[in-house]
């Protein structure tokens, strides 16, 4: 496992995705606030599941870091996933579908007999997400599920904003993040969800720490996070703490700062059907870029195409149809 190396090294949960298509009203119906993501215990899961009654699809292995590591996966780069998940049939599912996509995984991390978490993704009819997330095991994510062997065989270690909601997982977090200076690694962190800015800016506050590489952020999150109320004040700020950035904006595209410059790249028109792992597949899409030689505008129009394709269909991730459309429009950029 050591001797292997790898493009990206990511940390982050590990949540079985149940997509539920449901009207607006439902949602408010079940008390539960549209469009972000809300932390539940397994009791409001299971009520959940026994009040949805939407069209269902097929679950699959999520969690917004392993969403990122699988795009670069499918698009051909070599990673490593350190998660935890419990010793149970949805876990064996898990680590089985992550391996499938040709993620290499902390194999040696113990699986206590216990819950592997899971999400109930609630996609309405304007193709807008919104989570509820059963942590399980996940939320004990510890130092333990490390291999630095491997993180220090890679170019980019990737951390998801979201563990700072557990504080074993962002001591875990912090881990990395110091694993990764000490041996001159660039770190890439996803503030991940505006809930997450709300309820644990100060974990956020401290995963970034003096400053960080490279950071993830759609437009709520970029003002949010620096308390701007328009997205160049948040643009001014977010230099403060990011070498470079991304700031996702929807169908709009997104605004990148490279270092020297920013960098406008359009979005696509398509028809949305499911905005669920929209910015894992623009991070994934975007790092892979990066890793293989690619301008921070290129990596940005293979991101954005990307985005815009997994957005067309339900779940997280690109069929294998629209790994091939995606493949070509990579070859088309770099020719």
């Amino acid at each position: 496992m050591s001797n292997e190396n790898y493009h990206v090294y990511g940390i982050g949960n590990a949540l079985v995705d149940f997509e539920v298509e449901v009207s607006v009203e439902e949602i408010v119906q079940l008390g539960i606030e549209k469009g972000v993501m809300t932390l539940i215990n397994e009791d409001r899961h299971q009520s959940l599941q026994a009040h949805l009654h939407g069209t269902r699809h097929n679950r699959a292995c999520g969690g917004s870091a392993a969403n990122t590591i699988i795009a670069i996966s499918q698009l051909g780069g070599k990673t490593f996933y350190s998660c935890r998940v419990g010793n149970d049939e949805t876990g064996d599912f898990y680590l089985k579908d992550l391996q499938s996509n040709g993620v290499v995984i902390n194999h040696e991390s113990h699986r206590p007999d216990d819950v592997t978490g899971k999400c109930i993704v609630l996609v309405t009819p304007d193709a807008d997400r919104t989570m509820n997330t059963y942590l399980g095991v996940t939320g004990e994510l510890g130092v333990d599920s490390l291999v630095p062997s491997a993180m220090k065989s890679s170019q980019y270690v990737y951390i998801e904003g979201y563990l700072v909601s557990s504080p074993t997982a962002l001591e875990a977090a912090c881990s990395a993040r110091a694993i990764a200076e000490e041996n001159d690694l660039s770190i890439a962190i996803s503030l991940s969800d505006p809930s997450m800015v709300s309820f644990f800016r100060e974990g956020l506050i401290r995963l970034i720490g003096k400053g960080v590489d490279l950071l993830f952020c759609n437009e709520s999150e970029a003002l949010e996070y620096t308390n701007s109320d328009n997205l160049g004040s948040a643009i001014t700020e977010l230099k403060k703490i990011a070498k470079r950035f991304v700031i996702t904006l929807g169908a709009a595209g997104s605004t990148i700062w490279d270092g020297a410059n920013l960098i406008d790249v359009e979005g696509h028109n398509v028809k949305a059907i499911d905005t669920t792992g929209a910015g894992d597949m623009y991070a994934g899409a975007f790092l892979y870029g990066l890793t293989h030689g690619f301008s921070h505008q290129k990596a940005g129009k293979l991101a954005s195409f990307a985005s815009a394709q997994v957005v067309q269909k339900f779940g997280p991730r690109l069929q294998d149809d629209q790994i091939s459309i995606v493949r070509q429009y990579l070859d088309e950029i770099n020719s």
